[in-house]
């Protein structure tokens, strides 16, 4: 049976005030943009997740709310504290306690966490500047299966730079 297992990095963060705590960073403007735009792409490319895994931090969560503002019926969205700067291992056991039926699930997190999960569970090294999006099928009867060897297959990446953005 396939999974699907979709990773967005959050989009663009703002930097406007030091002072805040690393978590409350909001979106500026060209993550609102791109977030919005992923949410279009993911709509066009019948890539919707059944369910959204959201790390807690801000970004992230704006990330979720413009990319899936517009999608009709938009998947379930459940924050989870440990996908916080998370590792690749941290990353594996959040989404190996996803409970089925959902086929698909798009976790939204931060870097180096994804790209590290990335090449781990794919064997491709690429970079995930903010704002991107890959798709990873797995042959896995429940995600519970998931395990650290096993490998996935990177059906496609997409970076905002490379697609449009209006």
């Amino acid at each position: 049976m396939k999974k699907n297992l979709l990773l967005l990095r959050h989009a663009k963060s703002s930097w406007n005030s030091p002072d805040l705590d690393d978590r409350d960073r909001p979106l500026n403007a060209r993550g609102r943009k791109a977030a919005t735009r992923m949410g279009r792409l993911l709509n066009e490319e019948s890539l919707v997740p059944e369910l959204v895994l959201c790390s807690i931090a801000r970004r992230t969560q704006e990330t979720a709310d413009l990319a899936f503002a517009q999608v009709p019926a938009g998947p379930s969205i459940s924050l989870r504290g440990e996908l916080y700067h998370a590792d690749p291992l941290k990353i594996g056991a959040v989404v190996m306690t996803v409970a089925e039926p959902f086929q698909s699930v798009l976790l939204i997190g931060h870097n180096p966490g994804l790209e590290e999960f990335l090449a781990q569970y794919t064997g491709e090294l690429h970079p995930m500047p903010t704002g991107t999006l890959a798709w990873i099928e797995f042959e896995l009867d429940t995600w519970s299966r998931l395990g650290n060897v096993t490998r996935g297959s990177l059906k496609r990446i997409w970076r905002p730079r490379e697609i449009d953005t209006d």
